[in-house]
């Protein structure tokens, strides 16, 4: 009988994370040395983000180097785990009638292999990427999310990355060890308390929670990841935050999992 596999979101900051060894990155590892080997992971990154609906499809997705301005080893590392078709076409069944296209040419972005490099760093679990439709309303993710449910089931990790508070025109490049801003700890604490008290679809309405929220998420493409995990969370099912912490006032690595 298949385990039942965890359902997290992972606050993946800098892709330099990728290179380094820090209280996050450990964490990471640590997590993916604590749960059951999956057999495929489907990740919902904030750097697809993009109108319309589409899963990768190829058998050997590159690594995608989507950013510029670091250190020329960034752009050496590779993540050479395989694709899966085959989950692919799993998410496309489980999503209609909504149109998932399959993409054969797209890529790992960094915010699926920076984590991975530290979950899984052998790359050889499948890996298959959902994209974001930027068209849509946070609820239309929320529900989507609920749909991907029968996948824990079959052996595949579900792993939402982004950021819980995302402000990088707020944050301090010159000192990463800069203390949160009051704005963000509170956002924050809102919703990590919604979490811990099973309110967590509330967080679907996080464009009307004031200007905490506003600040905190000025752009969705962050905070969406997070709503396709907290929709695979069971009535009763424990969640647990492996990675705390904000970096540079404001930036949230705060990582969530559901069923562990």
């Amino acid at each position: 009988m298949r385990v039942v596999m965890p359902a997290v979101f992972f606050g993946h900051g800098s892709p330099m994370n990728a290179l380094q060894s820090n209280r996050y990155t450990q964490s990471w590892r640590r997590f993916g040395r604590s749960i059951a080997r999956p057999e495929a992971i489907l990740a919902i990154s904030a750097h697809w983000y993009l109108p319309g609906s589409a899963v990768t499809a190829g058998r050997y997705p590159e690594t995608i180097h989507d950013f510029g301005g670091f250190p020329p080893e960034l752009y050496s590392v590779t993540y050479p785990a395989p694709g899966s078709p085959e989950l692919a076409r799993r998410v496309q069944e489980l999503l209609r009638p909504l149109e998932v296209r399959s993409d054969e040419r797209r890529g790992l972005d960094h915010g699926t292999w920076s984590v991975l490099a530290h979950l899984f760093p052998d790359a050889d679990i499948p890996v298959v990427q959902l994209s974001i439709d930027s068209t849509m309303s946070p609820e239309f993710h929320y529900e989507t999310g609920r749909r991907l449910q029968p996948l824990r089931e079959e052996g595949v990790l579900v792993l939402g990355s982004g950021n819980l508070v995302h402000n990088l025109a707020a944050y301090a490049w010159d000192n990463i060890a800069e203390p949160p801003f009051d704005w963000a700890a509170r956002f924050e604490h809102k919703a990590r308390k919604l979490i811990i008290e099973g309110r967590g679809r509330e967080l679907v309405d996080y464009r009307d929670m004031g200007e905490d929220a506003r600040l905190s998420v000025p752009t969705p493409e962050h905070f969406l990841p997070l709503l396709y995990i907290l929709a695979l969370q069971r009535e009763d099912e424990p969640l647990s935050f492996p990675v705390e912490g904000i970096e540079g006032g404001s930036l949230s690595m705060l990582s969530v999992s559901v069923g562990r």
